[in-house]
């Protein structure tokens, strides 16, 4: 029994360092440096202890498969938990070959920034290229809206690691509750996380 416990602990263990290295990461990719050294060395106080519980204890090939098994499922939730925080900022470049100057319109209204951009598609036709700056966690909000106008819409979504200048609105939360919020746009400020 004593064995079970000490496995599932390195399995626990392991997990949470590896999804705190997993943020760590992202977070220092975003230039959150401050909250990437403070998880830092909570990761590492972790890393410490279960090597030194594994290496005490290599005779012991559970131990060892539970150690690997949590290495593999922390990838998976440290993963699945960025995705739900949604650190940073991403910019959308959205094509629509009919609805460009609606969705412009529509996107705008709902509190998105959009800057047109004009170019050429394959067939030698005027395109419209929408260019919307937002947080990642405002993300499904956009997507939907582009969706709902126009389902054959090209989009392209590159990761921004850094923001100077600019006009924000601050939008509001998807929430019900926040339907009736106005939204404050203000002069951009350096963003970097």
């Amino acid at each position: 029994m004593e064995v079970l416990l000490m496995a599932l602990l390195i399995l626990l263990a392991k997990i949470v360092d590896v999804s705190l290295g997993t943020i760590r990461i992202l977070l220092l990719m975003h230039g959150s440096r401050f909250y990437a050294s403070f998880i830092g060395f909570f990761e590492c106080l972790i890393f410490i202890f279960l090597l030194g519980t594994v290496v005490q204890h290599l005779d012991n090939p559970i131990n060892l498969i539970f150690y690997s098994l949590g290495f593999s499922l922390g990838n998976y939730f440290g993963s699945f938990v960025e995705e739900r925080i949604a650190i940073g900022h991403v910019t959308l470049q959205i094509i629509s070959k009919n609805y460009s100057n609606y969705m412009a319109d529509e996107l705008r209204s709902k509190g998105f920034g959009v800057t047109i951009y004009h170019g050429y598609g394959k067939d030698k036709t005027e395109r419209n290229l929408l260019q919307v700056l937002l947080k990642r966690k405002n993300m499904p909000d956009l997507l939907e809206l582009v969706e709902s106008i126009d389902k054959e819409s090209f989009i392209s979504i590159m990761d921004t690691k850094k923001i100077i200048g600019g006009y924000f609105c601050q939008r509001p939360m998807s929430s019900k509750l926040n339907f009736f919020r106005r939204k404050v746009c203000t002069p951009g400020k350096m963003a970097n996380h």
